[in-house]
């Protein structure tokens, strides 16, 4: 898989606040064929605070991102048996099959909000529901695939830590692109957390979207259901159903 003229096939960004975390993952990586000069990896150092948010840091590491495809990854993922090889002939397949993907990732929903996914997590083990690959609404962000040649970026006037693998579905969309799960199988050391804190950048993300669209709508996730927010009643059915959220939290 090298590359004639030295260019790394992927990009690998990841914003880490462990350096163990980080180092553990880069090695299952690495032994995986993901190093030189197949893939280059590139950080974001919040390890004494987050210095960027997931779409400053994400959108940082784009720019300046050198390879054909730029992985983006949770610093808490581990390789299992797919490898670098694995991974070129998944995209190449689903090149040839719809030449306007933009993103694609291991985890995410339908526009008719059915879960596919690929995964090991705490949720369970070797997780492979629904065919593979298949068209997405919204990808889980502990492992995306961003097609560079796109100039796919996530949203400037967003921040925080979520919802990021949404937001470049919907730029995709908003670009005549696609986004897809893909049969890529890792282990996630996360079960992922909803929190107070999640649920206000939801609160953010939808208004920030349903206007961007102008119309209400709603998303699947792996971890919520998104109302975006265009009018006084799609304000009004999310407003409720974040507070329901909210106070199942506080029980």
């Amino acid at each position: 898989m090298s590359r004639p003229d030295a260019t790394p096939r992927f990009s690998i960004c990841t914003l880490v606040t462990d350096g163990t975390q980080h180092g553990a993952m880069r090695a299952s990586f690495a032994a995986l064929g993901f190093d030189a000069p197949v893939a280059e990896f590139l950080t974001v150092d919040n390890t004494r605070g987050n210095r960027r948010c997931a779409y400053a840091g994400l959108r940082e590491m784009l720019l300046a991102a050198r390879g054909e495809h730029a992985i983006l990854c949770h610093q808490d993922v581990r390789l299992l048996e797919h490898d670098a090889r694995t991974l070129a002939d998944r995209l190449a397949a689903l090149t040839a099959r719809d030449p306007d993907w933009a993103v694609a990732g291991n985890a995410g929903a339908t526009e008719d909000g059915e879960l596919r996914l690929r995964i090991s997590d705490p949720h369970g083990e070797d997780r492979h529901i629904g065919p593979l690959p298949a068209r997405a609404a919204s990808l889980d962000e502990n492992f995306l695939i961003v097609r560079r040649e796109t100039g796919i970026l996530p949203s400037p006037d967003l921040r925080g830590f979520h919802l990021y693998g949404t937001d470049l579905c919907l730029q995709a969309r908003c670009a005549g692109r696609t986004a897809w799960v893909v049969d890529f199988h890792l282990r996630h050391l996360s079960a992922g957390r909803v929190d107070r804190a999640f649920l206000a950048e939801q609160a953010a993300f939808e208004r920030r979207w349903g206007r961007r669209l102008g119309r209400a709508e709603r998303i699947r996730t792996t971890c919520t259901k998104l109302t975006l927010r265009a009018g006084l009643v799609s304000e009004v059915v999310a407003s409720l159903r974040l507070a329901r959220r909210r106070a199942r939290l506080a029980t």
